[in-house]
């Protein structure tokens, strides 16, 4: 046995009996460093991957812009993150490009939809617009050509987009006829990656086969059953060089108009089909100028403050009483209280909305029935409006509840002693400390509720569906708030304006904003003032 002075006495090891091994700090980095490096190449090779296989479909819709961004970005992610430098950027570029993929875009690609005429009949280009004319025109006449025709797909033989391979009579030639046209393919067994659909298959499809159209340069063909197709001619075809639509069987002609993105008579009749241009501010002087539309929009936007208002003060007055009155430790069964009175919170708000519903219904509703009474809840103004309040109030006292119990118990029970040794009553000592100190946390809460119940769809749709209605205007209801008025002027007519949709979107985006901005200037104001 061998010591060292001042040290503890340590044994020593034969020659031959090594001592235990422990790894060394730069083995540990070097692993380190592998494991990194991996994740970095899986990681980048995800990217690129994606990058290749974003960059198809634009080469074939031609959208060089965004191919070129897609470019830029993928070269300059993979040059910042196989770059030893620019640190910082490495943990910022990945939280802004989520940033500007689920935030930024949605809202600029709506605001830029908004200054359009974007929709039903204005959704494509000025070509496409062209072809459809054309072929929705197609009739069959003598001397058309006839195909044998067989029915494909690619894809779900019961969902997959329908192609049809039609063999001329005289060269016995196969072509592949999709919406864009024919192309050549040879004959049957070189139409490689469609499935032919069998009989059965092709019968469940007959109403979309039918409608199914391949533009030609005369007309466009059409299917004669499962297995024969022929050529018709176009009744209304395009004039290039006066820019119109020409009937051939009746020469009545409309010419085209950029500024509203239609084909139009001299005597202002539109064809069906558009092509989607910009139209400045129209959607937005419309909803201000139109009378159908300004006059009930101003009352609904009335009325969707005051249910946004009642909404939220009325949950947060139930919800805060509630919590102070168990917050008090000689509430016994407190726990079990807390755990029923969440159970609304609970359950699935769609579900419920429906439920209360039908609790409204004047014949057989639980509320008629219970207090004896015939109330027509939905069939007046005031008792709709108050029936969908009392909705709100079942299904958002929960959440305040919970938010309001968790801001009590972090407010120091030393205040509220302090208080009492002042001599200050229960009333006195909730207004000028429990509350100031409530709203101090909820107050942000609130105006994040606000927002949501100022856009509250689910409520009004599936309750009254904004009903009642008055006789004289079927599209405005009481109980309507601007988002279901304006689903329901963009998207329940003949059909969607998603273009006039978005203009109102951005109103309602101004006002939330606007108020929720003030609100939390306030809120700073508070936080100064009681910290």
């Amino acid at each position: 046995m061998t010591t060292k002075l001042g040290g503890p006495a340590r044994r020593a090891l034969p020659v031959n009996e090594a001592a235990p091994s422990e790894p060394q700090p730069h083995e540990k980095t070097r692993n380190t460093s592998l494991t990194g490096l991996f994740v970095k190449i899986v990681l980048l090779g995800l990217v690129t991957a994606f990058a290749v296989w974003a960059a198809f479909p634009l080469v074939a819709e031609e959208h060089w812009l965004g191919l070129g961004l897609l470019v830029a970005t993928t070269a300059a992610i993979l040059y910042l993150y196989l770059s030893p430098r620019h640190i910082p950027a490495k943990y910022l570029v990945p939280g802004t490009l989520f940033l500007v993929i689920f935030q930024l875009f949605p809202v600029l690609y709506t605001a830029s939809t908004a200054f359009t005429n974007f929709g039903d009949g204005h959704r494509g280009s000025k070509q496409d617009a062209i072809v459809a004319i054309q072929t929705a025109s197609v009739t069959r006449v003598p001397g058309s050509t006839e195909y044998a025709l067989k029915i494909a797909t690619k894809g779900d033989p019961a969902t997959g987009p329908i192609v049809f391979l039609v063999t001329d009579p005289v060269t016995k030639v196969v072509s592949i006829g999709d919406a864009k046209g024919l192309k050549p393919a040879g004959d049957i067994s070189a139409a490689a990656g469609y499935t032919v659909l069998n009989a059965g298959q092709a019968s469940a499809r007959s109403q979309e086969i039918t409608e199914f159209t391949v533009p030609t340069a005369g007309g466009a063909i059409r299917s004669a059953g499962l297995s024969r197709a022929y050529e018709g001619k176009a009744g209304r075809v395009y004039d290039v060089t006066s820019d119109s639509i020409r009937d051939t069987a009746t020469g009545e002609s409309w010419k085209a108009d950029e500024s509203v993105g239609a084909f139009v008579a001299a005597g202002g009749e539109r064809l069906a089909q558009g092509w989607k241009v910009g139209v400045g501010f129209d959607n937005f002087t419309r909803a201000l100028t139109d009378d159908t539309i300004s006059g009930p929009f101003l009352r609904t936007l009335v009325w969707n403050f005051a249910f946004a208002l009642g909404s939220t003060g009325f949950t947060f007055v139930l919800g805060l009483f509630i919590a102070l009155a168990l917050h008090s430790s000689r509430v016994k069964g407190r726990n079990l209280y807390r755990i029923l009175l969440v159970l609304p919170y609970a359950m699935p708000s769609f579900a419920m909305l429906l439920v209360w519903r039908d609790m409204f219904n004047t014949d057989f509703g639980l509320i008629n029935n219970l207090f004896g009474t015939d109330v027509d809840w939905f069939g007046g103004t005031a008792s709709a409006r108050l029936a969908v309040i009392l909705v709100q109030l079942w299904l958002g006292y929960p959440y305040m509840f919970l938010v309001s119990t968790g801001a009590l118990q972090a407010i120091p029970g030393e205040l509220l002693d302090a208080t009492k040794v002042d001599g200050a009553g229960v009333w006195q000592s909730f207004k000028s400390v429990t509350l100031p100190l409530l709203m101090i946390p909820l107050t942000p809460l609130l105006i994040s509720s606000f927002a949501f119940n100022f856009n509250n769809f689910n409520a009004i749709w599936l309750t009254t569906e904004g009903a009642p209605f008055p006789a004289e205007n079927t599209t405005n209801g009481a109980t309507d708030l601007l988002i279901t008025y304006t689903y329901r002027l963009a998207f329940g007519g003949s059909g969607a304006q998603y273009g006039f949709a978005a203009a109102i979107s951005i109103f309602i985006f101004l006002i939330v904003a606007t108020i929720s901005t003030i609100s939390f200037r306030r809120t700073r104001q508070l936080e100064e003032v009681y910290s």
